[in-house]
């Protein structure tokens, strides 16, 4: 049919982040200078109860993997403190941070009283010797600590770049397990960093694609528990599930949600063709928007909900094409040589992430949605499945490795083509979709 489902790579204009200097607010801007990463500390939390004691240490280790994690940031090494933060209220000793080169600061405290835990933080601008982010708290259960941290990061990342941010949100993604010719596979979320993994279906049935709701409390996804593949919607919470689209003598695959969330799009083959449709999901009722004698798959909404990306084979090999949400003549937008395929639009809407296929390697790539300025984000020998972040500046997809045994790993990579890097998980994972930012 095509080249396997294809991923794409999110991106913005390949411009790194640099500190500010000491002279201005501390801020990360985006240059397109070699990029030095911002140095800070964040020493343990303060303890405002011993019921609080074991989560001290763990809440700022969560706040400095995920500040780490975005390649902007570099940790102080805690051996080289010489002030240590005992009280939250305390006056901060701005000269012994400047001592140690942190740039910036982060304390915070932690509250536990029966089984709810209340964080609270600061950031502090240690040149300037300026308070930048004061103590917003967050509240939820002693098992929810991992999100209370991710919730402080994404205030100090979204105050010191500007940029929204996108740590308290997960990832839905196929798990994998077994031999290549015997692999099972089951939905699986995690946190975006790969902890907290709860499994949504059994193994007993092929599952592909999972794609996240605008809301991401319910999950699109095929199934080929009939021996066809089906189209399954699933409650997150609740893990019930129904049949989204069943046409006799049909197969139906890669669904994904409008910006609304009340229609899908989706691929459907029957009588050996395959177009793109779109159902309401209340009504059922579904309106064909392609019809040409070729095979029309992977689409993505626009974040507007006004246009339909999608890859196709009309031309004679596989392409990008843009259509509007209620189909139309489409516009080729990918010229470059070798095969493009699943198409993501980015979250910010100015840029379109693929897959492409040349000369034997696997890219992620980005494109304006014109199809101007192609960017090759990675290179392997199959990277596929792409998904951006909440905040559209990093892209997560499925790498797998050469080999009988033929891994399959989840990677994240930003959209200038650093921080490359693979997601902790259990066993085997590909097909990732990344969740909005959790309410």
């Amino acid at each position: 049919m095509t080249f396997r489902v294809m991923i794409a790579v999110l991106a913005m204009l390949a411009m790194p982040f640099v500190a500010v200097a000491q002279n201005g607010p501390l801020r990360i801007e985006i240059t397109e200078g070699v990029v030095e990463p911002m140095p800070f500390a964040a020493p343990d939390f303060v303890a405002e109860s011993t019921a609080a004691n074991e989560f001290a240490e763990q809440l700022a280790r969560v706040v400095v993997s995920d500040l780490q994690g975005t390649g902007l940031f570099r940790e102080v090494p805690r051996a080289a403190y010489i002030s240590q933060i005992t009280s939250f209220d305390a006056p901060v000793q701005y000269a012994d941070w400047k001592a140690v080169n942190a740039q910036a600061l982060v304390t915070g405290a932690v509250n536990v009283n029966g089984t709810t835990l209340s964080v609270k933080f600061r950031v502090y601008d240690v040149f300037s010797g300026t308070e930048i982010g004061s103590g917003l708290q967050f509240a939820g259960t002693t098992q929810g600590w991992r999100r209370m941290a991710h919730k402080v990061a994404d205030q100090v990342y979204a105050r010191i770049t500007g940029e929204q941010p996108y740590f308290d949100s997960r990832v839905v993604y196929v798990a994998e397990q077994g031999p290549k010719d015997k692999r099972l596979k089951r939905l699986a979320i995690m946190d975006y960093d790969g902890a907290n993994v709860q499994f949504l279906t059994g193994s007993e049935h092929l599952v592909l694609a999972p794609r996240f709701s605008p809301t991401g409390d319910r999950v699109l996804y095929t199934s080929y528990e009939t021996g066809f593949p089906r189209i399954y919607l699933l409650d997150v919470g609740s893990v019930q599930r129904r049949v989204l689209e069943s046409q006799e003598g049909s197969m139906s695959f890669a669904p994904r949600f409008s910006p609304d969330g009340r229609t899908v799009v989706y691929s459907l083959a029957r009588g050996g063709n395959t177009d793109i449709y779109r159902m309401d999901i209340t009504s059922g009722t579904s309106a064909r928007l392609t019809s040409a004698p070729s095979i029309e798959t992977a689409p993505s909404y626009s974040p507007d909900g006004t246009r339909i990306v999608f890859e196709s084979d009309r031309s004679g090999s596989q392409q990008i094409y843009i259509m509007g949400a209620n189909g139309g003549e489409p516009k080729r937008i990918s010229f470059g040589q070798g095969r493009y395929g699943t198409p993501v639009w980015s979250p910010r809407g100015d840029l379109i992430a693929f897959t492409k296929q040349s000369k034997g390697r696997f890219h992620i790539g980005v494109m304006k949605t014109d199809g101007s300025e192609e960017r090759l984000l990675t290179a392997s020998f199959l990277d596929e499945g792409p998904t951006w972040s909440p905040n559209g500046r990093v892209i997560m997809f499925t790498r797998e490795t050469q080999g009988a045994s033929g891994k399959a790993s989840l990677y994240s990579v930003d959209i200038s083509g650093r921080n490359l890097k693979p997601i902790p998980t259990t066993g085997g994972a590909s097909d990732p979709s990344w969740s909005p930012l959790q309410r």
